[in-house]
């Protein structure tokens, strides 16, 4: 039987450890993660070692894993059920293929999801194999745009960026990875009242309403991929 702690408000939260080596990324899946009420992030790991240690340390209900990690992904799916048997585990990986996902299950994952439809599916799942379900959500041709219109931001929202300025670019970016309104404009060294300003604006202009949203719209339009050409946007001046 798998465990379930209680917030503050007497809800019971599925415990969440996250193992990926890219640090936005996984902040982004940890703002996604803990906004919602059943959920919390419970341990954070960049790779496979840490994430077989701090697996042990926290026994999480769910362990969302990283295939590529440094390490190898794999071994800590097939590490975790010898030393975490009550946790299952959910890969969560860039790799799009049916041979990958056969050998997550077969090593003992509960679930496979792909990095490009993480932003609608990943927190169904990690629900759904913490309650016994066996899942995976590959993708294909059209899939991350239908997935933004089933996950909060619309379809339509996808092509929004061009509508933003670069500095509401900037203040999505650091939203997403984040930061707080303050942070964002000592960031850029803009007051705080233009940060809320810029933020109503692209919320209004993607049509988004909460934070959440805002990090899977990130997710979905590839912001926090490491690889990705957004990714040096708030760095820039405007």
């Amino acid at each position: 039987m798998a465990r379930a702690t209680k917030r503050s408000g007497g809800a019971p939260s599925i415990r969440v450890l996250l193992a990926d080596d890219h640090a936005v990324l996984r902040a982004g899946l940890k703002l996604l993660i803990n906004a919602e009420a059943d959920l919390e992030v419970v341990g954070e790991a960049a790779d496979a070692d840490e994430a077989v240690r701090v697996a042990r340390e926290t026994k999480p209900d769910v362990a969302v894993i990283d295939l590529s990690m440094p390490g190898g992904g794999l071994k800590v799916v097939e590490a975790l059920p010898r030393h975490c048997p009550e946790t299952r585990v959910l890969v969560l990986t860039m790799h799009d293929h049916p041979a990958y996902l056969r050998s997550a299950l077969a090593a003992g994952a509960a679930g496979y999801v792909v990095k490009k439809v993480a932003d609608t599916e990943l927190l169904s799942s990690v629900r759904a194999v913490h309650h016994g379900a066996t899942i995976a959500f590959l993708s294909s041709p059209g899939s991350a745009r239908q997935a933004v219109g089933t996950g909060g931001a619309s379809a339509a929202s996808v092509d929004g960026r061009a509508a933003l300025s670069q500095r509401e670019q900037q203040v999505l970016i650091l939203l997403a990875r984040g930061y707080t309104n303050r942070q964002i404009a000592e960031r850029l060294k803009r007051s705080v009242k233009s940060i809320e300003t810029y933020r109503s604006r692209l919320y209004r202009k993607l049509g988004l309403k909460s934070r959440a949203e805002i990090v899977r719209y990130a997710l979905a339009v590839g912001l926090l991929d490491p690889a990705s050409a957004w990714g040096d946007e708030a760095d820039q001046p405007e």
